[in-house]
């Protein structure tokens, strides 16, 4: 099975990226972590753009060992002078020089003919070839370039001693059968034989991928890109991606790559940290919806068969384990297992009543979490009957408005309702359940604290409550306060009638 090279320029067209500039110190450790993923050629820079460029390269030479060093030149001695001199202690190294070809380049940005194209070419790549063996050229915005030109250019700079042909989609204008086809036209009219053929494209229009992935089934073996897809506007090729689809269909590309597929989360974590642009979450491979589910239809097939829903093993890209994100859209499969984890086997009356609170509390907030199931386990738990079970509350409230409460319990078949103005809506809500229950008592301790992250956190209320001779501690939980307050003082309400019938006195 032929061998496919991965060319990365995350630290050269990747740090290109608006706001994504890096140290030499970030750089290296991106290098040292590129180096570990096991790519067979890491683009470190431009030496051209500054000194510090030159030194970060530098420093990258020392020591990196495995992979290829490459530094990027335009068709000029001083910018190959710039390379030479960044990768003089480099054990492996290769200068990558672009030349632009297209009509448009040539008219507006170059202003020079063709033929002055040809003889820099050429000139370029004699002279950076007396001291380095290892050259790369790319005719910049080949896939805008006239073909018969741009077979003049590439059989010349193979002629002029090119190890390396890179056919770029500079602009991202591809789609993926017009750059297949260019790839198998420039193979029959160019004897490649003794070169290796590279892509490195762009994402203007969200092709890169199927670009580089046809033009690498048309035959080329060498392709750029970078970790999370970043570079210049759109973005390159995703590394991360091309990887994974040439391992899982070998029999299309007929090749393979020698990248450790297991280290791509880590780094793609790593490049999103130090060049601060975000990973999104539905973003392929490494993105952190990428092995979530919580569609209950597939948290059940993922429960029975991870391969129902699932083409790549989480780790083998580095990621832990699939996440089953317990939301409004989860089912009882789903709540059952994660309960098991948690380490709860609850019998099937226990599950329903959970699972019916469960809903409820999802449709008030995105995710649950351990601790919001802990709460509604306490809850169906119960230490004591609930007499009173809270059905409705309504708050009013306001600086130029007297805070009333309307609460609405159950008792049994009955619903009894009532309303009463307080210091706040807690006290009024307060006020509302004892006129109710008939069951009156005075506030001690009253604290609150988020048991959940996130702006939708579960607050858990914890309060203890005098009814005449006896303390009593309850708590409440919800991600509305006064919700959470009211919960927990029924709760004490509950405990002071059970314990009124524990010792055979009359309850309310």
């Amino acid at each position: 099975m032929r061998r496919i090279l991965i060319f990365d320029t995350t630290l050269r067209d990747g740090e290109q990226s608006p706001g994504a500039s890096l140290t030499p110190e970030q750089k290296l450790i991106i290098a040292e972590h590129l180096e570990r993923l096991n790519v067979d050629i890491i683009e470190a820079g431009y030496p051209a753009s500054s000194p510090g460029e030159i030194e970060a390269i530098k420093e990258i030479s020392k020591h990196i060992k495995k992979p290829i060093i490459a530094a990027l030149a335009r068709t000029l001695k001083t910018d190959i002078d710039a390379c030479l001199k960044s990768l003089e202690k480099t054990r492996r190294a290769r200068i990558h020089i672009f030349c632009a070809t297209s009509e448009i380049h040539l008219k507006y940005k170059l202003k020079k003919a063709k033929k002055e194209i040809l003889k820099l070419t050429a000139e370029s790549i004699r002279y950076a070839k007396q001291f380095i063996e290892d050259i790369e050229f790319s005719p910049e915005d080949a896939t805008r370039t006239e073909f018969d030109f741009l077979v003049e250019v590439v059989k010349l700079a193979i002629e002029a001693g090119a190890t390396t042909i890179n056919i770029p989609d500079t602009v991202g204008c591809s789609f993926p059968s017009q750059f297949g086809r260019l790839i198998s036209n420039l193979r029959e009219s160019v004897n490649l034989s003794d070169v290796h053929l590279s892509v490195h494209c762009h994402n203007d229009l969200g092709m890169a991928v199927a670009n580089s992935l046809t033009a690498i089934e048309k035959g080329a073996d060498q392709v750029e890109c970078t970790i999370n897809g970043i570079g210049e506007r759109a973005g390159n090729a995703s590394l991360e991606e091309i990887v994974m689809n040439i391992k899982l269909h070998p029999e299309i590309f007929k090749g393979e790559t020698r990248i450790k597929t297991e280290e791509l989360y880590k780094i793609s974590r790593l490049v999103s940290h130090l060049t601060g642009i975000p990973v999104q979450p539905n973003k392929a491979i490494v993105g952190s919806n990428a092995f979530a589910h919580e569609a209950g239809i597939h948290q059940d097939g993922i429960l029975k068969k991870r391969t129902t829903y699932e083409i790549i093993n989480p780790t083998d890209v580095g990621v832990k384990e699939t996440r089953l994100v317990l939301g409004k859209h989860s089912g009882r499969h789903a709540l059952e297992e994660h309960l098991k984890k948690m380490g709860y086997h609850l019998r099937k009356e226990e599950l329903e009543n959970l699972f019916l609170k469960f809903k409820e509390i999802a449709d008030k907030k995105k995710e649950i979490f351990d601790e919001d199931l802990e709460i509604l386990l306490e809850e169906i738990k119960g230490r004591v009957p609930q007499v009173y079970k809270l059905d409705y509350i309504h708050i009013t409230s306001g600086n130029t408005t007297v805070p009333t409460a309307t609460v609405r319990l159950k008792k049994g078949k009955q619903l009894l309702q009532d309303s009463a103005c307080g210091d706040g809506p807690v006290d009024a809500c307060y006020k509302a359940i004892e006129r109710i229950t008939g069951v009156r008592g005075k506030l001690l301790n009253y604290s609150l604290q988020a048991i959940t992250s996130g702006k939708d956190a579960v607050g858990e209320v914890s309060i203890k409550v005098k009814f005449k001779d006896r303390i009593i501690t309850a708590r409440g939980a919800s991600t509305d306060i006064v919700e959470g307050s009211a919960k927990a003082y029924l709760e004490a309400v509950n405990k002071m009638i059970y314990k009124l019938k524990e010792k055979g006195k009359s309850s309310p």
